[in-house]
């Protein structure tokens, strides 16, 4: 009789194409597909948001959660997220049915009762790691994020059997902290209020009750996995994560492979690939026009895209942007966040107009426009847990820039696939800038950096095996107990 595959229950508050609002919901549509195709049962389990409204509501076999201290009744309604994507959805209009985001309302405003919204969500992920006939049962529950992170505390307060529990951190500084007052609202065992479990300077935090009881935990790169045991990039759970250094590991993160191909990509003027890498010229030419800037082939061009926060570096953009721009270089932008760091870049961008274009906003084709066109792609980040547009960019022979922290270090190798500067500094990024420029000049050292990125494999693959390794190492004492 053939063996059951390993099932897998991968908890998220997020998942692309049908939930984004950034890196972690693109793993979420990723890595669980990555996993099945390896054979394992992974499910997606998502809140049923309004905004996943085509998925049916109803379901009278799906498994229900009775009222728990504040949560209300739920249901959890399997669902095929996509074609090749089974999971489920967690039913409770109380808490989800209603407009905005998964986070915030329409106005930008963080809804009051995240704690409930997100304790529900892991509360129902919970359910499904206990041992029962009947309905589909997870081995293993892995919580992303804060939003999930009271998943593993639920369980290790459970009697066995139960699933086995992997936190992945996507980005330490955001926490899910809340008022001690949430706490009677979850449903959880007194004693887990304390310095050793969700306990945090008199608040309840989401992300320490993953770090805390999960049976490991797992960063989107290995020098993220290093940086946040001391701070600042501990954000104040250093000493947690330092406690828990043996059971800490770091996978850098994979990309879609199919979605980002220049060879094939639907969004692009010209496809091309390693062997025919001169078709990008056109591809320049089409962004040239579509930004508004100066036909000059032969000025580097470089992109932005993503958030613009003092997080990701805009800042030192803008502080070194005139100084780059006499090298000469022109510049193109695309993302959204901090006012400030967008009114000055709309400054920048009508001052030196024909050579900075900015775009306030997100566009899917346009971002694959600007991959496949720019020459460099700058991505100064003071920190960054993993980041995926920098992966993007090698596949297309635009080369990364950026500071070496965390993802960024691990797979950007300096004049080898791209470029990298120690210093989160504007002297800095404008130093491994011309140090870029000069390299573009020479025609013959720049195709061959523009190689050996297009080389590189960002697939999904060899991360989807360590994490099934990890997955079947927690499995065994779990399953002995």
């Amino acid at each position: 009789m053939a063996e059951e595959p390993l099932r897998v229950l991968y908890a998220t508050p997020e998942c692309a194409p049908l939930v984004k609002t950034g890196g972690l919901g693109d793993v979420s549509g990723t890595l669980p597909r990555a996993l099945r195709r390896l054979g394992i049962d992974a499910r997606v389990m998502l809140p049923a948001y309004r905004a996943l409204a085509q998925f049916p509501k109803r379901d009278p076999e799906a498994p229900s959660l009775p009222p728990l201290a504040g949560l209300p009744a739920a249901r959890i309604v399997p669902a095929m997220l996509a074609d090749d994507l089974p999971g489920f959805l967690v039913q409770c209009p109380a808490l989800y049915d209603r407009p905005g985001g998964p986070y915030q309302d329409g106005a930008g405003k963080e809804w009051e009762d995240n704690a409930l919204r997100f304790a529900q969500l892991a509360r129902a992920a919970a359910h499904l790691g206990r041992a029962g006939p009947g309905a589909w049962k997870a081995d293993v529950v892995h919580c992303n994020d804060w939003q999930t992170g009271l998943a593993a505390a639920y369980l290790a307060f459970a009697p066995p059997p139960r699933a086995a529990t992997l936190m992945t951190v996507h980005n330490l500084a955001f926490q899910g902290i809340f008022p001690a007052t949430r706490f009677p609202g979850l449903g959880l065992p007194p004693q887990s209020f304390s310095i050793a479990g969700l306990e945090y300077y008199g608040q309840v935090s989401f992300m320490k009750a993953g770090l805390v009881y999960a049976d490991a935990i797992t960063t989107v790169s290995p020098t993220y996995a290093r940086e946040i045991q001391s701070a600042p990039l501990g954000f104040g759970l250093e000493g947690v994560l330092r406690e828990r250094r043996a059971a800490l590991h770091g996978i850098l993160n994979g990309i879609d492979t199919e979605a980002w191909n220049p060879a094939t990509d639907r969004w692009i003027a010209r496809r091309y690939d390693a062997a025919t890498l001169e078709a990008k010229a056109a591809n320049k030419a089409a962004l040239q026009e579509r930004a508004g800037l100066a036909r000059e082939p032969g000025v580097p061009l470089a992109g932005v895209i993503g958030r613009l926060t003092t997080q990701k570096g805009i800042d030192l953009v803008l502080e070194a942007a005139e100084a780059m721009l006499a090298l000469p270089m022109q510049l193109v932008i695309l993302g959204s966040g901090d006012p400030a760091l967008e009114t000055a870049l709309a400054q920048l961008a009508r001052a030196r107009a024909g050579r900075v274009s900015v775009t306030i906003g997100f566009d899917e084709p346009y971002a694959h426009l600007v991959e496949a066109g720019a020459d460099l792609f700058l991505m100064p980040s003071r920190f960054e847990p993993c980041g995926i547009t920098q992966m993007h960019s090698q596949r297309y022979g635009t080369l990364p820039l950026v500071h070496s922290t965390g993802g960024l270090a691990d797979s950007v190798a300096d004049g080898v696939t791209g470029f990298a500067f120690g210093q989160a500094s504007a002297g800095a990024l404008l130093g491994a800038v011309e140090r870029a420029v000069a390299a573009y000049r020479n025609a013959e050292l720049w195709r061959k950096l523009q190689l050996q990125a297009m080389a590189r494999d960002f697939g999904w693959e060899a991360s989807a095996r360590r994490y099934a390794a990890l997955y079947a190492q927690i499995m065994r004492p779990v399953s002995s107990g």
